[in-house]
């Protein structure tokens, strides 16, 4: 392959940052020259992605995060996913004339995760004091960063509505009555003294004052302020009504961000770890799984029988997402079945030449009641069309959706992060006021239908599109990620196939044209199914396009350099760090030394 890459793959010995946004990885950077470790950088990262990427996250979302601690030698999960309040149930949304969760407002609203999250990391792993890392959020919160044009763009959309029935987000993001201006000098005032505030929490020890913040959020000021805004507070969603929240201060006192352990697949020697089913992540191993006993390697890696292959796979294992995934918690999930090599043995010999335009989930005995339901479900009519706040996607649809933000972290030790903030969007809530950030919309990943694993239920997580990773191989540690909602295991894995078939470095990797499948149910209001329909980027050329077209694909062609925001950095057995961020959007960086 051409040595040729956009940008300079990133090399050194003492730490790698990578991020979606210049000014976090600078910020995660400076933690490490300042002698913090991985876990210390990744918090200053990410309250700072919540400050400049305030239509991609925020303190109210949700996090899932894989780690690995030169302590305990081990990679684990941590779990800052927010549940379903107590009151969630589908009879109360039912009888309020819902058919599905709102994609924006008040019902759509699970347990606030990503601050906890992020506090029992820094307590548990981290070595710096809460001031330490939180000063950089607060200090580009109260002083002003240059706004991206995304974030200028996506209040300008929203700037009637906003004024209208969201004038809390009014006052916010657009101070001065208008949205701001592309690369203006923006502030957020209250965000800064919320933040402010929770990093004086008194505590005798690093670990007492950590605990005392996440007090504070849960049951204290925090919490305070966002109930007596929930009082009586009814908030116009996507359903174009208004409706009032089910979230009680129970619901956040008694919930804690927490550990478990990863998911695992073995592939050409690789161990790539995943979150559990309560999030989308399994899917990547189970297209691994499908795709081992396919000579990918004597391909052409941008050639027509390469992507419609991978795609083909992923349209197999995206449709075994929906019908089986859910909150292991509280529902059987056949994941033993998933990943086996006779299952997806069978599952392989589905791919053939042409593109399926069927959603084809596996029947698993004993389950074979969801694999009828997800393709009763796929067959409505979810076309609704445009909404004003939805799906997470990427820069060619509209700036009214959210979407997420990622990192990735190693340090000179050998600690490594790799995290997917999202949640909390501007668009997904009303400014909760005096504090700056909105609430969350993730509860517009369950169906009001009983009997799924996904079905809406009080204390129950999401089935969640966040989704990290962590591969390992004799010595080699890899970190990766990529926000886009139902595309992040997509493009995770077209980029790590890539990298592990074909020779490539990180930063190449990155550069080549990206794809994903839209076939399958989507995560987010309004749930469309798209059968048949794939994004390509142009620059595989028109013969592969057309190929892929006369193979039976829909085939949609995105604008140059829009496809993907991935992130990627690696540690050698012998120490070396190596670090790669994605050119498009003209956002991402990475930085090390």
């Amino acid at each position: 392959m051409s040595d040729f890459t956009t940008r300079p793959e990133i090399r050194g010995t003492f730490g790698v940052v990578t991020s979606t946004h210049w000014i976090a990885s600078a910020v995660g950077m400076s933690i490490l020259e300042k002698g913090g470790n991985a876990f210390d950088a990744a918090v200053a990262t990410a309250l700072t992605l919540q400050v400049v990427e305030p239509h991609l996250n925020g303190p109210a979302g949700d996090m899932p995060a894989i780690f690995y601690s030169v302590d305990t030698g081990r990679v684990d999960v941590l779990c800052a996913q927010g549940v379903a309040p107590a009151a969630a149930t589908v009879e109360h949304y039912s009888s309020q004339g819902l058919t599905l969760v709102p994609g924006s407002g008040l019902l759509s609203t699970v347990v606030p995760g990503a601050f906890d999250g992020w506090m029992l990391m820094l307590r548990d792993h981290g070595t710096m004091t809460l001031r330490d890392v939180m000063q950089p959020a607060i200090d580009y919160a109260r002083d002003g960063h240059p706004v991206l044009p995304r974030v200028a763009q996506t209040i300008a959309g929203l700037t009637g509505f906003f004024q209208t029935e969201w004038p809390s987000s009014a006052a916010v993001w657009m101070p001065d009555g208008a949205a701001p201006q592309p690369h203006a000098l923006f502030k957020n005032p209250d965000l800064a003294a919320t933040y402010d505030r929770l990093a004086n929490s008194a505590g005798a020890t690093r670990e007492d004052q950590i605990d005392a913040a996440r007090h504070e959020w849960r049951e204290g000021f925090v919490a305070q302020a966002i109930f007596d805004y929930l009082a009586d507070a009814q908030v116009m969603d996507v359903s174009d009504a208004k409706h009032s929240a089910v979230l009680a201060p129970s619901d956040m006192a008694d919930w804690r961000a927490s550990y478990e352990a990863s998911l695992t697949y073995e592939y050409h020697g690789w161990t790539v770890h995943k979150t559990q089913a309560w999030s989308q992540g399994p899917v990547l191993l189970q297209t691994l799984a499908i795709l081992k006993g396919v000579d990918l390697g004597s391909m052409n890696p941008n050639g027509a029988e390469f992507v419609h292959t991978v795609i083909e796979a992923m349209k197999l294992a995206y449709a075994d997402r929906e019908a089986y995934y859910g909150d292991p918690d509280f529902s059987e999930i056949p994941m033993d079945v998933l990943l086996s090599e006779t299952y997806n043995a069978e599952r392989r010999k589905l791919i053939d030449g042409s593109a399926s335009l069927d959603q084809r989930p596996g029947r698993v005995p004993g389950f074979e009641h969801l694999a009828d339901a997800c393709v009763e479900r796929a067959q409505r009519d979810f076309n609704v069309g445009p909404v004003a706040a939805q799906e997470p996607t990427m820069s060619h649809l509209t700036e009214k959706r959210g979407d997420t933000v990622h990192l990735d972290i190693i340090d000179r030790w050998g600690n490594m992060v790799s995290a997917t903030p999202s949640g909390g969007w501007l668009q997904s809530n009303p400014v909760i006021p005096g504090l700056g950030f909105p609430l969350n919309s993730r509860a517009q990943m369950f169906w009001l239908e009983d009997g799924l694993p996904t079905s809406l239920a009080p204390m129950r997580r999401p089935r969640t599109t966040l989704t990290p990773s962590l591969a390992e191989k004799d010595g080699c540690q890899l970190v990766f990620g990529t926000p886009g909602g139902d595309q992040q295991d997509q493009w995770q894995l077209i980029w790590f196939l890539r990298f592990v078939h074909f020779g490539m470095g990180l930063q190449e990797c990155m550069d080549q044209p990206l794809f994903h499948s839209m076939h399958f149910q989507g995560s987010f209001f309004p749930r469309e199914v798209r059968s048949g329909e794939m994004m390509i980027e142009p620059n595989v050329g028109e013969d592969v396009i057309a190929d892929l077209r006369k193979r039976g694909h829909i085939v949609t062609v995105a604008e140059p350099w829009t496809v993907g925001r991935l992130t990627a950095a690696l540690r050698e057995p012998d120490g070396m760090l190596r670090a790669a961020a994605t050119p498009r959007m003209m956002q991402a960086y990475a930085i090390g030394r």
